[in-house]
């Protein structure tokens, strides 16, 4: 079976959400990702999809299979246009949450993945990527 190396999914209704998580756990059982890691990703693509919807009004994610020396990952960017993150520290602190996601956060979305990066401006809304290594 043949793998798109790169793609998008819009992130606009709660269905998305749903299509995010189908299509990640897809992406990683083509790339042989143990269950643990698939379901790291996954764990961490539904709670980025889901401030994607609810605090970034909206956006996509996109996906890459990326490759380092011997090494084949998943990249997935998440991207709004929304109000972006005004307290970056704060967002990035265990524990905190503005209230109807899993509760993991960003720092809990780190936590599940290889690489983590966000960069986000008041009213320029915000980027979020991670990336799993195999």
């Amino acid at each position: 079976m043949s793998i798109e190396r790169t793609g998008t999914l819009p992130l606009q209704s709660e269905q998305h959400i749903v299509a995010s998580r189908q299509a990640v756990r897809s992406l990683c059982q083509l790339l042989k990702f143990s269950l643990v890691e698939q379901t790291k990703m996954i764990t961490a693509a539904s709670e980025l999809s889901r401030n994607t919807l609810i605090h970034g009004g909206g956006g996509r994610m996109r996906w890459e299979v990326v490759e380092a020396g011997t090494k084949t990952g998943l990249a997935l960017h998440f991207e709004d246009e929304g109000p972006g993150i005004a307290d970056m520290k704060l967002a990035m602190t265990d524990g905190w949450t503005s209230g109807g996601g899993m509760g993991l956060g960003l720092p809990g979305s780190k936590r599940l993945v290889s690489d983590f990066s966000v960069e986000s401006a008041p009213g320029q809304g915000t980027r979020v990527s991670i990336t799993k290594w195999k």
